[in-house]
């Protein structure tokens, strides 16, 4: 095996899998950049020594990616283009015996909270202090702020508790602390995320204080919008909704997988909630903010899935009119619960499955758009990509819903700026617009 010895305070961090992985990711890079370390986030230069994957184990295809990842990066080591190879995070986590026999290029391997031994292993020391000081991923203007780790829920097809442990809370200060810096950097938009919003603050103040953060984070001079991400349904506290009708900066949106209908698929699932809760709580989240977002995620092909269960929740898709929906293939993970179950549904059967469903979603989106044609909304500018301006409104979280198309050619907007748009056409997942002062 040949290896390199220049360069050696250079390191690639690779980051796979969602927005936790990636605020994690951050938080690695902040602390390496605070011990001297040059440091960079999947770079292609080919230039770095140390390369660090973080992970994802969440199901079986981003499994996969995480495990090709290794290997490509593995075979990279062999052929003496780096020296060092690191993984990380939630595959790594869960599956480290098994890796560390199967792939013994890789030096070392680190679980989720794992981060002061990994930088003690590269030389650096974990530094406390450092709160709020990430390395973002995302443009300036918006940022993913980790509320709380782990999760507590039963949900039988998860393996994220396995991997992210208990639910654990970060103080309300902290987290003030994290987004003043944040804001004092130009970022404009917070992207709460957590495996449950909802739990917050039930380990630390013992009651759930979701809502008393989101009052501090709205007092944060600079931060203009709030969007809450993965609440979950059972035991959803309505002051939330409260906060957000009284706050302008809290987005009116909300993402909470749902995941079923089928009150005994919801049951097998150990969601605790029923179909009759399910619609009422959608209508009652709906009553108390109109015009909110709502954003849910589906599990198709759940093991047992009938038919007529399935056709049960391809009706209430297509009565709840969902503004933004996505849809997983139900994945077998080890110990979990529903693993002792039989995962009966073909993979074939899984995807059609999906399909539909997706095809009814594509339908309403498309009549959704259309609605909104005529009308005028504040987008937030997250870049320019060929001969558009690309934005969000309110309503749309980024990398997984709509985009708002702006023609570049006789107009200018700084990334990272508002503005007032007026909505000239749509499609399926996207919208047209110009902006306001030109019409």
């Amino acid at each position: 095996m040949r290896t390199r010895t220049t360069k050696k305070n250079r390191i690639n961090v690779v980051t796979l899998g969602c927005s936790k992985n990636i605020f994690d990711s951050e938080v690695l890079m902040g602390q390496l950049k605070a011990s001297k370390f040059d440091v960079s986030h999947e770079s292609t230069d080919d230039e770095a020594s140390v390369v660090i994957i973080n992970t994802c184990g969440f199901i079986d295809n981003a499994k996969q990616e995480s495990i090709d990842t290794i290997l490509e990066y593995a075979r990279a080591k062999e052929d003496g283009k780096i020296n060092r190879l690191i993984v990380t995070g939630c595959l790594s986590e869960r599956y480290k015996p098994d890796l560390r026999k199967e792939i013994p290029q890789v030096d070392e391997f680190f679980g989720t909270r794992d981060l002061p031994r990994l930088l003690k292993s590269l030389g650096a020391d974990y530094r406390h202090e450092l709160v709020g000081e990430r390395l973002l991923t995302t443009p300036q203007h918006y940022a993913y702020l980790k509320i709380s780790e782990g999760c507590d829920r039963p949900c039988s097809f998860c393996a994220i508790p396995l991997m992210r442990g208990k639910h654990s809370s970060v103080p309300v200060e902290r987290l003030v602390q994290h987004a003043e810096k944040l804001a004092a950097s130009g970022t404009k938009e917070l992207i709460l995320i957590a495996q449950d919003l909802t739990f917050y603050g039930l380990d630390i103040y013992r009651k759930r204080e979701l809502s008393t953060l989101l009052k501090h984070l709205a007092a944060v001079d600079g931060i203009e919008w709030i969007r809450l991400h993965y609440a979950f349904p059972s035991g959803f506290p309505m002051d939330v909704l409260d906060v957000m009708n009284e706050h302008k900066k809290i987005c009116r949106y909300i993402d909470m997988p749902l995941q079923h209908i089928s009150d005994r698929i919801l049951k097998s699932m150990k969601r605790g909630i029923t179909r009759d809760q399910t619609i009422r709580l959608v209508d009652r989240i709906r009553e108390k903010v109109p015009g909110i977002t709502f954003r849910t995620t589906l599990i198709a092909g759940y093991p047992g899935e009938t038919e007529q269960e399935f056709l049960e929740l391809k009706e209430w898709v297509s009565n709840s009119r969902f503004d933004r929906l996505g849809i997983f293939a139900y994945s077998h993970e080890e110990n979990t619960h529903a693993y002792s179950l039989e995962d009966n549904i073909p993979a074939a059967l899984k995807k059609t499955r999906m399909e539909e469903i997706m095809k009814v979603q594509q339908g309403i989106s498309e009549e959704l758009n259309r609605n909104k044609t005529g009308t005028v909304c504040r987008i937030l500018v997250d870049r320019k990509e060929g001969n558009y301006y690309v934005g969000r409104s309110e309503a749309d979280s980024p990398e997984v819903d709509n985009e708002i198309l702006i023609p570049a050619e006789n107009h200018y907007f700084r990334i990272g700026d508002f503005a007032q748009v007026k909505i000239t056409g749509y499609s399926e997942f996207d919208l047209y617009a110009a902006p306001v002062e030109s019409l």
